[in-house]
């Protein structure tokens, strides 16, 4: 009988932990799934740990581990793929906004012969206004930079065996998972979803972290930005070359001591377009530096008792 893990990056999630962990089992159950939920608390500074430990305590399908510091999402997902034996793997939130009742639907478009299922959102739930916007902008500006569709993308979704063998076998440190998804192929399809209110808990993503998450993605994942240097410049030139003749014909026409106002602006442009260009080229420098170094994307301190293998930096307690 095929097996099916589920990962939940967990970070500060103590209050979501018992409750993700009853609905999934005991909607695995019903459905006759054969299942192993595995959590990964990621440098949690509550008791996200210590409530994974109990669920995997009473329960041997559930096991987890822990970060020795908070690495990001993306390491989360990792991790938990690196740690999955199933033959087909979900990844979805701990809080449970992405919402179990489409796994069934998951694991039969699995059965069928599907090797990626995406969960696609069809709503995103009640959401501020400024997070909405700027979720919009997000991916809006992820879509144009890696090609792809992200407009209503998630990190849930489905993949078979294959393709986390794929997944976990690229060597580089910084990942963007929801992409790499999409750039690996297969044979995938969708799942329609709406976002789900939290049960317990407030959402650990600000404006500021998602811009974050933004920028890391958009440069380890593409090389457009560092295109848009070559654009800058060239508008330099032109914009450049426009003043010279601009200032040519005032010296012919005996004007020469007119148009400071323009030189100022210019200079303003193109120095803003410089220190611009600098930080693109200084984001990929320090990716360049991330990936060199060859640091492992996380650092496990600890895990339950269940947790067969190795993970790096791992010893149980």
């Amino acid at each position: 009988m095929a097996l099916l893990s589920i990962v939940l990056p967990s970070y500060n999630e103590e209050q979501n932990i018992a409750n993700t962990a009853k609905v999934l089992s005991d909607l695995l159950e019903r459905e006759e799934i054969k299942y192993e939920l595995v959590f990964i608390s990621d440098g949690s500074k509550d008791a996200t740990y210590e409530e994974i430990q109990k669920v995997a305590e009473n329960n041997p399908r559930i096991k987890g581990a822990r970060f020795s510091r908070n690495f990001g999402k993306e390491a989360s997902i990792f991790a938990g793929l690196r740690l999955t034996t199933g033959d087909a793997v979900i990844v979805m939130d701990c809080d449970l906004q992405h919402p179990p009742h489409t796994i069934p639907a998951m694991w039969k478009l699995w059965q069928e012969g599907y090797e990626v299922i995406e969960g696609v959102k069809s709503d995103r739930g009640k959401e501020s206004l400024g997070y909405k916007m700027s979720a919009g902008i997000f991916y809006k500006v992820m879509s144009k930079l890696i090609k792809m569709d992200m407009n209503a993308s998630s990190d849930y979704k489905l993949l078979d065996r294959k393709v986390v063998d794929v997944l976990l076998q690229l060597p580089e440190k910084n990942t963007f998972f929801r992409a790499l998804t999409f750039w690996a192929g297969f044979k995938t399809t969708t799942v329609e979803y709406e976002v789900q209110e939290r049960a317990y808990g407030t959402s650990k993503w600000s404006v500021i972290s998602l811009m974050k998450y933004a920028v890391t993605n958009a440069t380890s994942f593409s090389t457009l930005p560092l295109q848009l240097v070559t654009v800058m410049g060239m508008v330099s030139i032109l914009m450049s070359a426009i003043l010279g003749i601009q200032t040519l014909v005032r010296y012919l026409m005996g004007n020469s001591a007119e148009g400071f106002t323009t030189v100022i602006l210019l200079i303003l442009l193109i120095g803003g377009f410089i220190m611009l260009s600098l930080g693109i080229i200084g984001h990929y420098i320090a990716r360049i530096y991330e990936e060199v170094k060859g640091r492992p994307k996380y650092i496990i301190s600890e895990v339950t008792e269940n947790v067969q293998g190795e993970a790096v930096g791992t010893w149980k307690k």
